[in-house]
């Protein structure tokens, strides 16, 4: 195995064992929050975040560069409505105790994520890899037939994080980078949002509870770390192993759901 599959393998298994254990108990420990709240927290604390690392390391210039090329620009707002779509969702399942659900589209991604990546980057396949995801995919429809109903939260989770990934894979943009221009794209959605949520006194946001409000910009963290980890991955040994390699996220999720 090349060092640079092998260290992908290893940075999405770490970015796949933190959604899998740690998020779920940190967005779990803030489900009191509403998930559009949280989905806040995620997006401008991450922006924030990723101003102080993209300022450290005088990344700006290459932030202009991108900007400069409409299409790549524009398939950044796409993949950023994809992105926070799939926070939301996912917050929604942890919220609502439905983590089973979300388990199940995470379960389902890897699929997605394999075939995307032989129909539309060309990555190499074989037998073996075919033989796997065919297994995979009995398993999910084996799954899918004991739901009592469709479940659509797993759908849209699974839609969404592959279309999302299948597009940072696509236009070879630096992991950070993408990040912060897709977090930027939606911060200022975020912020009209969030005046609504404080405006009709529902928000836990507030100095008056420093304890609750540190506790949440964690979100931002929280978001950044397991995503650049499991971009990278992606990003070093194509979508086909780290989306395998994914599993480990929708097992810690189901088995903690359980």
């Amino acid at each position: 195995m090349e060092k640079k599959t092998f260290n992908g393998i290893l940075s999405s298994g770490a970015g796949s064992l933190w959604w899998g254990i740690i998020g779920v108990f940190y967005f779990k420990s803030v489900s009191f929050v509403s998930p559009l709240e949280l989905t806040i927290h995620r997006t401008v604390w991450s922006a924030f975040l990723l101003i102080f690392i993209i300022s450290i390391y005088s990344k700006w210039n290459d932030i202009f560069i991108i900007l400069k090329n409409i299409k790549k620009t524009l398939i950044l707002i796409l993949s950023s409505i994809l992105i926070v779509t799939n926070w939301y969702t996912w917050i929604y399942a942890v919220t609502a105790n439905k983590l089973v659900d979300a388990s199940f589209g995470y379960y389902v991604y890897p699929i997605l994520s394999a075939f995307f990546g032989i129909l539309f980057l060309k990555e190499p396949h074989n037998k073996m890899k075919l033989t796997a995801i065919g297994l995979v995919v009995i398993s999910v429809i084996y799954l899918l037939i004991n739901f009592e109903s469709i479940p659509w939260i797993g759908l849209i989770v699974a839609i969404t994080w592959s279309s999302y990934t299948l597009i940072r894979k696509k236009i070879q943009i630096p992991t950070d980078l993408g990040l912060f221009i897709e977090s930027a794209f939606i911060t200022p959605f975020a912020f009209f949002a969030f005046y609504l949520i404080a405006k009709s006194g529902n928000n836990y946001f507030t100095p008056n509870d420093l304890g609750i409000s540190i506790w949440l910009s964690l979100a931002g963290a929280m978001t950044l770390i397991p995503l650049f980890l499991f971009l990278k991955g992606a990003e070093l040994s194509g979508l086909g192993p780290s989306g395998m390699i994914f599993f480990l996220a929708p097992t810690g999720q189901f088995l903690l759901g359980v």
